[in-house]
């Protein structure tokens, strides 16, 4: 993949690293991961996947909560030396306690992440947490000055944690929101005018099918030949990183759908909703419009 890609999609699949840890939750892994492996840009041709999944675990073999083992393709290590080669960085739930006391992966992998999306706002990259994966990114400061949840059955940790990491490193407090499926902070478009933007709604367009005209960053977006501002990107929090934090379990389907529809199209995502036969609960999208 060119380092110098700048948008999400391009003529290649989206890159997306999940980051396995000891005792991870099995369907943080498994839900999102069905629904990057489905999506294609074309359903009829197998070529036109729309995402490449690479797994990394600190061993060749990782055990989750569940007594299921899962392989990893790349080492910790190598991720970081590739790190400029995905666009989504997953964190996925489950033995939350032990790697926060010991600070392990995937924290410092969620930390690089970020200081690269503000060397190099110009890329578009995401991280999105599933569960219990948000007290990793709350650890590490990400989710200071947005809206983020979590699993309910961690909330009273999650608003502890989140209110340390901003006590700790001076920073904004976090919006910690109970009830949502999911929560999407820096949105990768402008709201703009009615004449401009294809997601304000007009009376007149009542009773009519919405435009698939996909967001910003996505194949649509690009062949339309705007182009979006990368000094606007920059002075966004962590450089324009588009952080996506999930609640429960099964949420992180329902975030991994938004993002398809963010990154493809709306259509792509309710096909591979009809595939998996999963009735799609929308999150949170902060100071913009849900797809």
């Amino acid at each position: 993949m060119s380092v110098n890609k700048t948008s999400a999609v391009a003529d290649e699949p989206i890159d997306v690293l999940i980051a396995l840890h000891p005792k991870f939750d099995i369907l943080d892994l498994t839900g999102p991961m069905k629904v990057f492996t489905t999506a294609a840009h074309d359903f009829n041709d197998q070529s036109s996947k729309a995402f490449e999944v690479t797994i990394v675990g600190d061993e060749p073999k990782v055990l989750s909560e569940q007594g299921a083992i899962i392989g990893s393709q790349i080492t910790f290590k190598e991720a970081h030396e590739r790190l400029e080669d995905f666009d989504i960085l997953v964190i996925l739930g489950g033995n939350s306690e032990e790697i926060l006391k010991a600070e392990a992966q995937p924290l410092g992998l969620i930390n690089d992440f970020a200081e690269l999306q503000k060397r190099d706002p110009g890329r578009e990259r995401t991280v999105f947490s599933i569960s219990g994966g948000s007290l990793f990114l709350a650890h590490e400061g990400i989710l200071s000055g947005l809206s983020a949840t979590c699993h309910p059955d961690f909330m009273t940790k999650f608003e502890n944690v989140c209110s340390d990491a901003a006590t700790r490193n001076l920073q904004e407090r976090t919006d910690v929101l109970e009830d949502a499926r999911y929560v999407v902070n820096n949105l990768r478009f402008d709201l703009g005018d009615e004449d401009e933007n294809p997601y304000i709604r007009r009376k007149s367009d009542a009773g009519r099918r919405p435009s698939q005209t996909a967001r910003k960053g996505s194949m649509s977006f690009k062949e339309t030949g705007r182009r979006e501002s990368i000094a606007r990107r920059a002075a966004m929090r962590l450089g324009g990183l588009r952080v996506i934090t999930a609640g429960g379990n099964s949420a992180g389907i329902d975030a991994a759908l938004y993002l398809v529809s963010a990154l493809v199209d709306d259509g792509c995502a309710a096909e591979v909703s009809r595939i998996m036969q999963w009735n799609w609960s929308k999150g949170v999208v902060v100071d913009g419009l849900d797809v």
